[in-house]
């Protein structure tokens, strides 16, 4: 993921070791590193649903390709590993952060209407 660049950051914190304030340097590599498996986790899933998505569904996506959305998408070249892994066009939601929010808001405010859509679920 990235795009090459090793960037660097001063993360402040409690040591666990003496449980006094401290700082370290942490660069990108290290965080990659560390974020590896629940990325691989993340694809393995997308790819899982996708897998069983029903046969009409699965046109559209493949047509239109797939809305990502929550903040773990912010992470650098993320939709495009995405797209990579699962063949299709990724595209990241206008404000990935609050969306899944300001969504769940707007069904809740017309759940009388929506909640026949939920019977099968």
């Amino acid at each position: 993921m990235g795009d090459g660049r090793r960037m660097t950051a001063d993360v402040r914190g409690r040591s666990t070791e003496t449980g006094l304030p401290t700082s370290v340097d942490i660069d990108s590599q290290e965080i990659r590193q560390a974020l590896d498996e629940p990325i691989q986790t993340v694809l393995k899933t997308i790819v899982s649903i996708l897998e069983k998505t029903p046969p009409e569904l699965a046109a559209d996506v493949a047509d239109h390709g797939i809305v990502l959305t929550g903040g773990g998408l912010l992470l650098d070249s993320f939709d495009r590993l995405i797209s990579q892994t699962t063949g299709m066009a990724a595209y990241l939601c206008d404000d990935p952060l609050l969306c899944v929010a300001n969504g769940a808001g707007k069904a809740l405010r017309e759940m009388d209407r929506l909640k026949d859509s939920f019977d099968d679920l």
